[in-house]
């Protein structure tokens, strides 16, 4: 994928919180994966430790990119960090290109493919994307999206069904609240 952000999403999305579907719950799907979008050779395998970091990077991105509402409602990124996420087994160096300096990953195989979306990370950091990468508020779903309102407010993955979701489930309460509660 030729764009950071949307590998970042892609990889996020690999798990769908509302169906609970996973599309890399074994090291082979894991490989197949990352082999689908050219982050390995056809070759590489995966590993229970490959697939167990590669959880953890996906479950890290999904709070960080959940973390990107809260820095837009607070005015800024001036909220309180957690502790940092440490990904040893990924390790990046700085490689000077014709067009600017890149990310690439020290190793091959696995490691080396969830690097490059480490790498994908800092890319989108880069071209100022990263602010807008979050998964959307509604609690069933999570699934992640690139915010492309004006203004940066953009809440759910999709108004048709997450936001009516929320506003109905808002309103019944706010009614709930109003008529007290119904007694035959």
């Amino acid at each position: 994928m030729d764009n950071p952000s949307d590998l970042v999403c892609d990889f996020v999305n690999s798990y769908d919180v509302e169906s609970g579907t996973d599309d890399i719950p074994t090291p082979a799907a894991l490989a197949a994966w990352l082999a689908r979008r050219e982050l390995i050779g056809p070759g590489d395998i995966a590993g229970d430790d490959d697939l167990a970091l590669a959880l953890d990077l996906r479950e890290s991105l999904r709070a960080a990119l959940r973390a990107n509402h809260d820095s837009r409602t607070r005015g800024g990124d001036d909220r309180e960090p957690g502790p940092p996420r440490l990904f040893t087994g990924l390790p990046l160096r700085v490689a000077l290109t014709a067009g600017g300096p890149v990310l690439q990953p020290v190793a091959a195989g696995v490691p080396g493919g969830l690097a490059r979306i480490a790498a994908a990370v800092m890319g989108a950091h880069a071209d100022g994307m990263w602010p807008r990468l979050k998964v959307c508020t509604e609690s069933t779903c999570q699934w992640a999206f690139v915010d492309s309102s004006k203004n940066r407010s953009r809440s759910w993955c999709s108004m048709r069904v997450c936001g009516n979701r929320t506003k109905t489930r808002a309103y019944r309460a706010r009614r709930q609240t109003e008529t007290g509660p119904r007694h035959l």
